[in-house]
C-alpha cells in the first residue's frame, strides 16, 4: 500500500474469482433493478430513491472499498468502477449516489484513525452507514481546497456550523463528511475533513430540489449545526488537500465518468433494442447513412470514452503518486472529455431516432431522461475551471509526458 494512490489490492485489475465477480454483478443488478422499479416516481417528484439505496445496504454494496479484513467487500478500483456503469444504465443519480458515497468511505478507509475507523468501517460493511459530502459553500464558487466556515475548538470538541447549497443525498444520510476551515488555519485553503454522525447534528433543509436532471440525486442545500468529538477529523488538521489529492479527486472523475459513460452506454442500447425490434424497427430506414453514421458517432464517442477511463482507473489503481502533471492532466481530462462525449453522444442518439423517441418523455429510449441528467455533467466541478488547471499543468510538463 501507498499513501500516494488509492488503496488497491495486489492485482487491482483482477477480481478475486470468477464467483466473486458474478456476486458483484448480481448485487449491481438488484440495486438497479430496485431502481428500475421506482425510477418514473422518482424522476417525476425528484424524490431520493430509498428503494435502490435500501438496496445497496442489503447486498453490502456500501460496504464495496471497505477491506475484507474489516467485514466489506474488500472491492477495487475496477470494482467501483464496474458497479457504476451498471447503475448508470438505469439512472445517472443512483450511479452518482453510489460513486460519492465510495468516495467518501474510502477516504474513511485511508484517513481516518482509531477510534473513528473502529467505530465507521464495521457500519459501512454492514450497510448502516450511507455517507453524504459537504463540500460546497456559499461564495466559494467551485473552489474545493478552500473554506470560509471556521471548525471551532471547544475543549475536546469540535464545533460545526455549516451551510452548503448542494448536498447530495442529504436528506438520507447516516453519516457526513464536511470540510471546514482548520481551526488555527492562517489561509482559507488551511481546511479539515471533518465526520459527524446524523444524530450529532441539527440537519435543516433552507431550500428546494427542482432540477432540469439528476432529480433523483435530491441535493437539497443544507444547514448543519452540531458537535463532535476532537478525534472525529480525518487525517490531520488543515491537511485536506492531501485527501482530495489522493482520494476525494481520482474517485470523483472515475466514478461521476463511469456513472456519466453507464448512462450514454444505456441510452444506446435502448435505441438499439428499438431499431432491431420487429414491432418497431419498420418506422424506421435502417439502411439511411445518415442513421447509420449517427449510430457510428455516437458508439465511437462512447469506446473513445471507455478507454480513457480504463487508462485512467490503471493509474490509480497502480498507487502511484498522483501529483505528477502527467497524472492530473489524464484525470483532469477524463472528467472533460467524459462530461462532454458522453452527453454529445446522447445528443445524436436524439437526433438519429428523430421527435418521437428522441425527444418525448414516453419514449421506452428515454433519451430525453439521459440528454438532461448529462447536460449537468459539465457543470458538475466546471470544465472550464478544469481547463484553467490543465492549462498551468501543461505549462509544467514541456516534455508531454503521458501518464
Amino acid at each position: 500500500m501507498t499513501t500516494a494512490g488509492v488503496r488497491t489490492s495486489a492485482s487491482a485489475e483482477n477480481r478475486v474469482s470468477a464467483d466473486g465477480a458474478a456476486d458483484l454483478t448480481e448485487k449491481a443488478a438488484a440495486v438497479a433493478r430496485a431502481a428500475e422499479q421506482h425510477l418514473a416516481r422518482a424522476e417525476r417528484d425528484a424524490v431520493f430513491p430509498e428503494q435502490a439505496l435500501a438496496e445497496m445496504r442489503r447486498t453490502g454494496l456500501l460496504g464495496l472499498l471497505v477491506p475484507a479484513a474489516d467485514g466489506g467487500l474488500g472491492g477495487t478500483v475496477a470494482d467501483l468502477v464496474d458497479v457504476t456503469m451498471v447503475l448508470g444504465r438505469t439512472d445517472m443519480s443512483v450511479a452518482m449516489i453510489f460513486a460519492m458515497h465510495c468516495q467518501q468511505s474510502e477516504a474513511i478507509v485511508r484517513y481516518a484513525k482509531p477510534p473513528l475507523r473502529d467505530e465507521l468501517l464495521p457500519l459501512l460493511a454492514s450497510g448502516d452507514l450511507y455517507l453524504a459530502s459537504v463540500t460546497t459553500e456559499p461564495g466559494k464558487g467551485g473552489h474545493l481546497l478552500t473554506s470560509y466556515a471556521p471548525l471551532r475548538e471547544a475543549g475536546e470538541t469540535l464545533e460545526i456550523d455549516r451551510r452548503a447549497p448542494i448536498v447530495t443525498g442529504g436528506t438520507a444520510a447516516d453519516g457526513f463528511l464536511i470540510t471546514m476551515r482548520s481551526p488555527h488555519a492562517t489561509a482559507d485553503h488551511h481546511v479539515s475533513l471533518v465526520y459527524a454522525h446524523r444524530s450529532q447534528l441539527c440537519v435543516e433543509a433552507t431550500g428546494s430540489w427542482c432540477p432540469m436532471g439528476m432529480r433523483a440525486s435530491h441535493s437539497l442545500p443544507l444547514a448543519l449545526t452540531g458537535t463532535v468529538p476532537a478525534h472525529q477529523v480525518l487525517g490531520e488538521h488543515g491537511a485536506f488537500h492531501h485527501i482530495a489529492r489522493t482520494v476525494f479527486g481520482p474517485l470523483a472523475h472515475l466514478g461521476w465518468s463511469a456513472a456519466w459513460l453507464g448512462t450514454a452506454c444505456g441510452a444506446l442500447s435502448r435505441v438499439l433494442h428499438l431499431l432491431r425490434d420487429p414491432g418497431s424497427r419498420k418506422g424506421f430506414d435502417l439502411g439511411s447513412e445518415l442513421l447509420l453514421t449517427r449510430l457510428s458517432r455516437a458508439r465511437q464517442r462512447l469506446d473513445g470514452v471507455h478507454a480513457l477511463l480504463r487508462r485512467a482507473q490503471a493509474l490509480v489503481s497502480r498507487g502511484t503518486d498522483l501529483s505528477a502533471p502527467g497524472s492530473q492532466l489524464l484525470l483532469n481530462n477524463l472528467k472533460i472529455t467524459a462530461a462532454e462525449d458522453c452527453c454529445a453522444a446522447v445528443n445524436d442518439l436524439v437526433e438519429a431516432v428523430g421527435l418521437r423517441h428522441g425527444y418525448l418523455q414516453d419514449s421506452p429510449t428515454r433519451l430525453e431522461k439521459a440528454l438532461r441528467d448529462l447536460r449537468s455533467a459539465s457543470l458538475n466541478y466546471s470544465n472550464d475551471r478544469l481547463h484553467l488547471a490543465d492549462g498551468h499543468l501543461c505549462l509544467l510538463d514541456p516534455d508531454v509526458r503521458l501518464a
